[in-house]
């Protein structure tokens, strides 16, 4: 023969896609929250922030440098993302010692033991999270109220989330219209004005970093919209059935972590299904999940358990669901 075909596996498009790129518009549509968050919480979310970033970058680092021995990789944006996200878990108030241990946890026990990016099997920034809950309980759930850029980082006033005046409330015995009364209104849920973490108090900013990352591409709509969704009618039915009992559904979606983990933590390439099928399991048994333990667990809060109980599911869900082979015959019938 004169000439040679070479058969490659896919994918056989190019297209100019990098990490970096990735990396760099997760950062830009994350920007509104951290615009508000320094609006309502003032220096302890600079610090917090830069704190976070600062010390998963270092220890990344430092890792693949001294303990891999690999070329550092830390212009890839990864452990800048990494840093945000984690920052937007944790109190504005939170010691700067703990922020350390937690990005410590988040970059070499849940990213760098597994091999570095694309390797590892759950969030970091929520493996990062979940250990300094468990770890500094008293710390984190400290929340500061939201008083504007004046708000002390060392001396900032504290309350509880609205999730949590509800789930204190409704054991005690206390009607849901009695407890609304104590907590902000859902417009100021909305727009940022309750206590709780960098990435809990603003709707508003969440989904238009929801929607820039649509816009590029970076995201599909699948997975939040699925999470969303399966919060909105399992909470509804509870609601309906018991009004006084139960939340409403647009409480459970501006509340906690909600947004922020649909739209930023669950969409996460590495952790999250391969295909359209799987997508939808999986944030259908986040939002599930996430449900049972608000409403019938200890913990006020659950979407950051939710998410990496169902990351360590994404292997056994890519398994089994896998998308059909490019001219894989279809049978009619």
């Amino acid at each position: 023969m004169s000439k040679i075909i070479t058969i490659s596996p896919s994918p056989h498009v190019y297209e100019d896609t990098t990490v970096k790129r990735l990396m760099f518009n997760v950062v830009i549509a994350m920007l509104p929250v951290l615009a508000i968050s320094i609006y309502f919480f003032g220096m302890g979310a600079i610090i917090v922030t830069l704190t976070a970033v600062v010390s998963c970058l270092v220890f990344e680092w430092l890792i693949q440098k001294y303990m891999l021995k690999q070329e550092p990789s830390i212009t890839d944006g990864s452990a800048l993302v990494t840093g945000v996200l984690l920052a937007f878990n944790i109190p504005t108030n939170l010691p700067i010692g703990i922020i350390i241990i937690g990005s410590l946890v988040a970059i070499g026990v849940g990213k760098m033991s597994f091999g570095g990016l694309g390797n590892n099997p759950f969030n970091p920034a929520l493996v990062g999270r979940v250990f300094l809950l468990i770890s500094f309980p008293v710390q984190m759930t400290s929340w500061p109220v939201p008083t504007g850029f004046s708000n002390s980082y060392t001396d900032a006033v504290t309350g509880a989330t609205p999730l949590g005046v509800m789930k204190e409330g409704i054991g005690a015995g206390e009607s849901v219209s009695a407890i609304m009364d104590k907590i902000p209104s859902h417009m100021e849920m909305f727009y940022g004005h309750m206590g709780g973490s960098m990435g809990e108090i603003a709707a508003v900013a969440l989904l238009l970093g929801f929607v820039y990352l649509l816009i590029r591409k970076v995201i599909t709509w699948h997975i939040p919209i699925s999470i969303i969704a399966t919060i909105t009618i399992f909470t509804g039915i509870l609601w309906l059935v018991n009004p006084e009992a139960n939340a409403d559904p647009l409480f459970h979606l501006l509340t906690g972590g909600v947004l922020l983990g649909a739209i930023f933590m669950a969409t996460d390439y590495v952790t999250s299904p391969m295909s359209v099928k799987g997508m939808w399991i999986y944030g259908i048994g986040i939002g599930l999940i996430t449900v049972l333990i608000r409403v019938f667990g200890a913990y006020p809060e659950g979407v950051s358990f939710a998410i990496l109980i169902m990351n360590a599911f994404v292997p056994l869900i890519n398994s089994y669901i896998k998308p059909k082979r490019f001219g894989e015959e279809v049978k009619n019938g």
